[in-house]
């Protein structure tokens, strides 16, 4: 396959930064660790991120949205498998993780990597039929019902181009003492019900232990409005 040209600024457009909001108080576990709703720790080590990259097949070339990517373990790795040609944009709008996130990149050695402070659930400052793969790892149950109405999904078929893909990771919809509360979780079943009105396709169901993962691929035309 051939290489891909490294993306023009105009991949991501001309908006400004999302201000940053205040920190949230109300806290839930997540894997092992309590956190604070949009700033926590990585879910990164609570499955096997290997079975995470072999499923989501990374190219080399590829552009990549990591849509809430926090402390950026995806966004680190994923720039690593579509290196040297391949870009990956790490959305967030905690600024405080994308400093330490700026820091590791830096120490590790990884240039791919674009870091941005933005709100996902406001216009993705992305560019129209540009990704190959947006990410989105246990960031939808921070969210309140109904989650699928969000601004975050129309846009992702905007950004994707047709034929891209959309991965999600979730935690399972089950009664646990770690995690999101029962209500705020979404079962496969839910998600797949969220995006069918966007056009999306399921094409891979991944068990990953305490979560699972979703791909599901953006329609080849654009959805009427």
């Amino acid at each position: 396959m051939g290489s891909r040209k490294k993306p023009d600024t105009d991949l991501f457009g001309a908006m400004k930064k999302e201000k940053r909001m205040s920190t949230n108080t109300n806290q839930h576990k997540c894997g092992e660790s309590p956190h604070r709703r949009g700033r926590g720790p990585s879910s990164y080590w609570m499955h096997d991120p290997q079975l995470v990259f072999q499923k989501l097949k990374l190219r080399p070339g590829d552009l990549v949205a990591d849509l809430g990517c926090g402390p950026g373990d995806y966004s680190l790795e994923a720039a690593r498998e579509v290196q040297p040609e391949g870009h990956v944009f790490a959305l967030d709008r905690w600024g405080d993780a994308l400093t330490a996130l700026t820091e590791r990149a830096r120490e590790n050695g990884i240039h791919n990597l674009e870091i941005m402070e933005a709100n996902i659930v406001s216009m993705l400052p992305l560019g129209d039929g540009t990704m190959d793969l947006c990410l989105i790892s246990t960031v939808l149950h921070i969210f309140p019902w109904p989650k699928f109405d969000l601004n975050l999904f129309p846009e992702i078929v905007r950004v994707l181009k047709p034929g891209g893909r959309l991965a999600i990771i979730e935690c399972k919809k089950e009664e646990t003492n770690w995690g999101p509360p029962m209500n705020l979780r979404i079962s496969p079943e839910e998600m797949n019900r969220g995006l069918k009105p966007y056009g999306f396709t399921q094409i891979n169901y991944t068990d990953l232990g305490k979560t699972y993962m979703i791909i599901f691929e953006r329609p080849g035309k654009a959805i009427p409005g």
